[in-house]
C-alpha cells in the first residue's frame, strides 16, 4: 500500500516535466518581453511630406484669399489706369519670384508623393484624404494655366497704361479673373481641409 505523506513531493514519470522547471521559452520571454508593435510605416519621410504638403497648400490658399478680400476690391475702387498699372506690377513681381514658383508647383508634387507613401504604408484612410487634396489643388493649377495666366499675359501685352485707350481688359479682370481666383481660394481651402484631416488620422495611426 503506497501512501503519500502530507508535504511530500508528487512523483512524475521518468523524463516527465517537473513542476519546478520553467516551460520552454520562459526565460527568453522574460529577457525579451514582447512589446506592442510600433505603428506601421511611421517614418520621418512620411511625416515631412505630409507636413510640407499642408504648409505649401496653406501658403497658396492665403495668397489667393488675400487677393479676394483686399487686392482686387481695392483696385476696383480706383480708376482703370491704376487698375492696369497695379495688376501689371503684381503679376510681374509674382512671375519673377522663384520662391512663389517653387511653392506653387511643389504643393502638388509633394501632396502627390505623400499620398503615394501613405498608400504604400497601408494607411489607406490617410492616403484618401491626401489624394483628394492633391486633386483639388491640381484643379487650381488647371484654372491658373487656362484662365488666369492667359489674362495676365493679355494685360501685360497692352503696355503702358498711360497710353491705353481700350480698357475692356479691366472688365475681364473684374469679371473672369476675380471669379476664378475666388474658385482657386475655395479649392485650396478644400485641399487644406483634406490635409488637416489627413494629419489627424496620421497622428492616430502612428501614435
Amino acid at each position: 500500500m503506497n501512501t503519500n505523506p502530507a508535504g511530500s513531493h508528487q512523483q512524475y514519470p521518468a523524463g516527465g516535466p517537473s513542476p519546478y522547471t520553467a516551460p520552454p521559452g520562459y526565460h527568453a520571454q522574460q529577457q525579451h518581453p514582447q512589446h506592442a508593435p510600433a505603428a506601421a510605416g511611421h517614418s520621418k519621410v512620411a511625416t515631412a511630406l505630409l507636413v510640407a504638403s499642408t504648409v505649401l497648400v496653406g501658403l497658396m490658399a492665403g495668397l489667393f484669399f488675400a487677393f479676394d478680400v483686399s487686392v482686387m476690391p481695392g483696385l476696383a475702387a480706383g480708376d482703370e489706369r491704376t487698375y492696369v498699372t497695379a495688376m501689371q506690377a503684381f503679376n510681374k513681381a509674382i512671375d519673377g519670384n522663384g520662391l512663389f514658383g517653387m511653392a506653387f508647383i511643389l504643393a502638388l508634387l509633394v501632396s502627390g508623393a505623400s499620398a503615394i507613401v501613405e498608400f504604400r504604408k497601408g494607411r489607406r484612410n490617410v492616403a484618401v484624404w491626401v489624394a483628394a487634396a492633391a486633386v483639388a489643388y491640381f484643379v487650381v493649377l488647371m484654372i491658373t494655366f487656362s484662365v488666369n495666366i492667359p489674362l495676365n499675359n493679355e494685360l501685360a501685352a497692352v503696355g503702358d497704361a498711360a497710353q491705353l485707350k481700350d480698357f475692356s481688359i479691366v472688365d475681364k479682370f473684374k469679371g473672369t479673373w476675380v471669379t476664378t481666383n475666388i474658385l482657386r481660394t475655395l479649392l485650396c481651402t478644400v485641399a487644406l481641409t483634406g490635409l488637416s484631416r489627413a494629419l489627424v488620422l496620421y497622428g492616430r495611426a502612428t501614435r
